[in-house]
């Protein structure tokens, strides 16, 4: 499966589910945004049951204060639509995985 970048009005559709799901919230201004975004592609890969999709906060700011996102990268792990863990900025796959327990 391939990171999907998810809307507004996608959202909950998006994070319900049997598996996993996890969602960066991103800008495409940020750096570290754009470091992590290739290690993501790599989670998708290396976990099958992963569902992995990528918020834009400009463009869905309202998600963001939602979560009380104030920094970016920020990933989100759900399960059953709630969020179970999170870990804000850059971080290589091994340690995005021990930190969001995957």
């Amino acid at each position: 499966m391939a990171v999907e970048k998810i809307s507004r009005d996608g959202f909950e559709a998006f994070v319900q589910g049997e598996g996993p799901v996890l969602v960066d919230f991103f800008a495409d201004w940020c750096g570290p945004c754009r470091m992590l975004a290739p290690v993501l592609e790599t989670l998708d890969k290396e976990i099958p049951a992963l569902k992995v999709g990528k918020v834009n906060v400009d463009e869905c700011g309202e998600l963001a204060m939602r979560f009380g996102i104030s920094s970016i990268p920020f990933v989100a792990l759900f399960r059953n639509g709630q969020m179970v863990a999170s870990a804000l900025g850059y971080m290589p796959a091994q340690a995005l995985r021990d930190a969001l327990g995957l």
